[in-house]
Order: C-alpha cells, then sequence, then structure tokens
C-alpha cells in the first residue's frame, strides 16, 4: 500500500463520521478521495462515489430510522423525483456527453474536467450552507408547518439532476428543502435526508451497470471503512454537540473546493 492509498482509506472513515456526526458533508469527500489519493479518473469516480455514498447513507438512515428520526412519506416525495432525475443523468445525459465539451485557445473543457468542476462547486455551496449552521433554519420551522409538495417535487429533481452529475448525495439541499417545504424539525431533517441519499445513490449506481467497469475490492473495502466511521459518528452524535464541528468540517471543504479548482484551471 503507498502513502496516498494509506491517506485515502484513513480519510475514507470521516466520509461516514460525518454523515453519522451532522447528518451531511461527508459524501462530498467522496470524489476528492477517489481521484486525489486513489488516482480513478472522474468519471469513474462519481460511480464509485453512488456506491460509497448509498452504502454508508442507507446504514446511517436505518440507525435514525430505528430512532424514529425518518419521515417515510416526505422521503417519498421528495426521493422518487430525485431518483428519477439521477437515473435520468447517469444514464442518458453523461453518457452522451462528449469527451472534449469546447476549446478556448489552449484550454480544453473535457468530460472529466466538467465533472471535477461542477463538483467542486457544488463543495464550494455545501461548505458554505455547513459554515453558516441550522440556527436559522430551526427558526423558521414553526412557520412552515404544511407540505408544499410541487416544489419539494422540482427540488427532488434538482438534487436527484446534481446527484447524477457529481456523484454526491446533495445533504446540504436536501435538508433544508425538507425544513422549509414540509415544516421537519432538525433531526427528523438529517434522518429522512440520509434514507433520500442512499436512494438516490443506489439507483444512480444501478443506472451504471454496464457502461464502466467496476474495482469490486476498493469499492467493498472504502465502503467498509465508511460505514465503521457512520457507526462511530453516530455514537459521537450523542457525545458532542455538532455546530462548531460542522462549521470547522465546513471551511475544510470549502478549502478543498477551492483547491480542485484552482489545481484543476490553473496548475496543470
Amino acid at each position: 500500500m503507498n502513502i496516498s492509498h494509506f491517506f485515502g482509506y484513513l480519510f475514507s472513515a470521516f466520509i461516514g463520521i460525518s454523515l453519522g456526526l451532522i447528518g451531511g458533508g461527508g459524501s462530498i469527500l467522496t470524489v476528492p478521495i477517489l481521484v486525489y489519493l486513489f488516482h480513478i479518473e472522474p468519471i469513474i469516480a462519481t460511480s464509485y462515489s453512488l456506491f460509497i455514498v448509498g452504502a454508508t447513507s442507507a446504514v446511517g438512515a436505518f440507525q435514525k430510522f430505528r430512532d424514529g428520526f425518518v419521515d417515510v412519506k416526505r422521503a417519498l416525495v421528495f426521493g422518487l423525483p430525485s431518483i428519477f432525475a439521477v437515473i435520468l443523468t447517469r444514464k442518458l445525459i453523461i453518457p452522451a456527453l462528449p469527451q472534449l465539451i469546447f476549446t478556448l485557445g489552449s484550454f480544453q473543457l473535457t468530460k472529466s474536467l466538467f465533472l471535477l468542476l461542477i463538483f467542486a462547486v457544488l463543495m464550494v455551496f455545501a461548505s458554505l450552507s455547513m459554515i453558516r449552521g441550522n440556527s436559522f433554519l430551526s427558526k423558521v420551522i414553526s412557520v412552515h408547518s404544511k407540505i408544499n409538495i410541487p416544489v419539494l417535487i422540482l427540488n427532488g429533481l434538482a438534487v436527484g439532476t446534481l446527484t447524477g452529475f457529481a456523484g454526491a448525495g446533495g445533504g446540504f439541499l436536501i435538508i433544508p428543502a425538507l425544513v422549509f417545504l414540509s415544516g421537519l424539525e432538525m433531526k427528523k431533517a438529517i434522518g429522512t435526508s440520509l434514507l433520500i441519499i442512499a436512494s438516490n445513490t443506489f439507483f444512480g449506481f444501478i443506472g451504471d451497470i454496464g457502461l464502466y467497469e467496476r474495482d469490486w475490492a476498493l469499492l467493498i473495502s472504502i465502503s467498509s471503512i465508511a460505514v465503521t466511521g457512520i457507526f462511530i459518528g453516530h455514537w459521537l452524535s450523542h457525545k458532542i454537540h455538532g455546530d462548531q464541528l460542522k462549521k470547522g468540517f465546513g471551511w475544510f471543504v470549502l478549502a478543498t473546493g477551492c483547491y480542485i479548482i484552482i489545481c484543476e484551471l490553473f496548475l496543470k
């Protein structure tokens, strides 16, 4: 095992720890870990990420369901359109993208670079959501007590499309949507979000069947470490208040997203 793989497995634990402790953010680490530490092509990395995030989120969702923090009705309203969008994106849209999207002087926007930049921008927005925290959301829950089904469905379609492109769960978008548009309190929004993420990513991975070869040994090893991490995060969630940790993790994700953008656009 070389040094980059060692750190790859080490950071894989934080995928689960973050999901278990603060209900999101961990999946945003998966693609950078796969690309920069395991040296996997970005297109393949998004496919691998769907499996890893799906397995980890499914375990977390089961834990939250057992504790009574999953709203199945809202998960279906949001999740079914999201699943449709992620399958459509993985099965039709991404394979249809040309390998070279456009050229501007010496700059070439390839399919791999395009997906990596989408992911990096998603990381920046996710980090800002984590840095700002959930205190504002908690204050407005009582104002929005009814399910806004049409807008919730549209949000599901948008999140599914982003999940399909980036291979990340999109919890930073799902949780505010569940709070604002369906009146869920924060703990239930986090648990319901994990169920939606698990469904989206698993169906997205299924949509990739026949498109890419897979290293199952690598997938299972990383997923196992991430799942172990979510048990640790779930345990820590009963011991540690997650708001300050979420902000610190948000700054880390922001730095990583900015690094990817700078590295891919200016340092290559």
